[in-house]
């Protein structure tokens, strides 16, 4: 039996992507092999908004599942495949369809505003989606006496509702189980090992909270603590000149940061924050989804035109910066 070798299943697929006249897209939380091979990597909103312009007929989204939905909704007439369709989020699956409507019922007239990390029925049932780099500025365009409804991240939610002052807002306890495991704990470990040290942290972990109090206390560095998305980490990363600088969020994200800075320590605040399903993609499974053009992610289209108008209300509202 021929064992193949990385660089070959490498150069392998980018033959297939011209071949098939496909664009490969790789989230920053994928394992470094499959985003070295990427044509972009990125927050899930960026590259569905970037494949959306691209010449290419044939999406190969290297991600989680509602991350290539994202993706068929914005390119509706482009063939969108994800290297393995099993791979789901904790975060999307904690709301459903059904149970927002419900929730709805229970509160008629309340303006819903869902993070884009929900399936493409959840942002059907929603009003105005949001970004983790943006969700302040969506909740303050909406009327301070309207009541809503956020969902589906609670620590997100907690967030917007510390920086907005609004206590009309109520928030759906969901959340991502890899971020809420980047305890508080974990949080002042790394803090006290490296007092120096700048930190960024994704305001959808459990310790996005710790790390304002402990930066109000007086415990960290002054203005060295940065709560912000994916893409605000790599802007931040791109500018800072500190030796070290510890990261709360999903350990993937570790390689673009050292992608842009190589003058700087980039360690996880819990190196066990390691998502299993965007690990799932790999080289092989990529190989496989342009050989046998496999899975592909359709979408109902009522169901496609009324989350598309949710995301299109998001941008109406201004640039809609990082995805997650």
């Amino acid at each position: 039996m021929t064992i193949t070798t990385t660089a070959s299943t490498a150069e392998r697929i980018r033959a297939l992507a011209a071949e098939h006249d496909a664009v490969i897209l790789a989230h920053n939380y994928q394992v470094p092999e499959v985003q070295d091979i990427a044509d972009h990597v990125g927050d899930s909103l960026g590259l569905s908004r970037l494949a959306a312009t691209a010449d290419a007929s044939t999406i190969v989204f290297c991600g989680v599942h509602f991350m290539a939905e994202t993706a068929k909704l914005l390119s509706p007439e482009k063939r969108v495949l994800i290297p393995d369709e099993t791979a789901g989020c904790s975060l999307a699956d904690s709301i459903t369809a059904d149970q927002l409507r419900e929730w709805k019922a229970e509160h008629p007239g309340a303006v819903v505003v869902s993070y884009v990390n929900t399936t493409a029925a959840v942002k059907a049932e929603t009003d105005i989606c949001c970004t983790s780099s943006n969700a302040v500025e969506v909740i303050r365009s909406i009327p301070a006496d309207r009541e809503i409804l956020f969902c589906p991240d609670q620590f997100l939610g907690a967030h917007v509702r510390r920086m907005t002052g609004r206590d009309n807002i109520h928030v759906w306890l969901g959340e991502c189980h890899v971020h809420a495991g980047i305890s508080p704990e974990n949080l002042i470990g790394a803090v006290d090992a490296n007092p120096e040290a700048e930190l960024y942290v994704h305001p959808e972990c459990g310790c996005s909270t710790s790390a304002l109090w402990l930066d109000s206390r007086g415990d960290l560095p002054e203005g060295r603590t940065t709560i912000t998305s994916t893409q605000g980490m790599l802007d931040a990363a791109r500018e800072t000149t500190a030796d070290t600088v510890l990261v709360a969020t999903e350990v993937g994200m570790l390689h673009q940061l050292r992608q842009v800075n190589s003058h700087t320590t980039f360690e996880a605040v819990n190196p066990q924050a390691a998502c299993p399903y965007m690990k799932q993609i790999t080289l092989d499974k990529v190989l496989a989804s342009l050989e046998h053009g496999r899975d592909e992610v359709t979408v109902d289209p009522t169901t496609a035109a009324k989350a598309r108008r949710s995301v299109e209300r998001m941008v109406e509202i201004g640039t809609p910066g990082g995805g997650e």
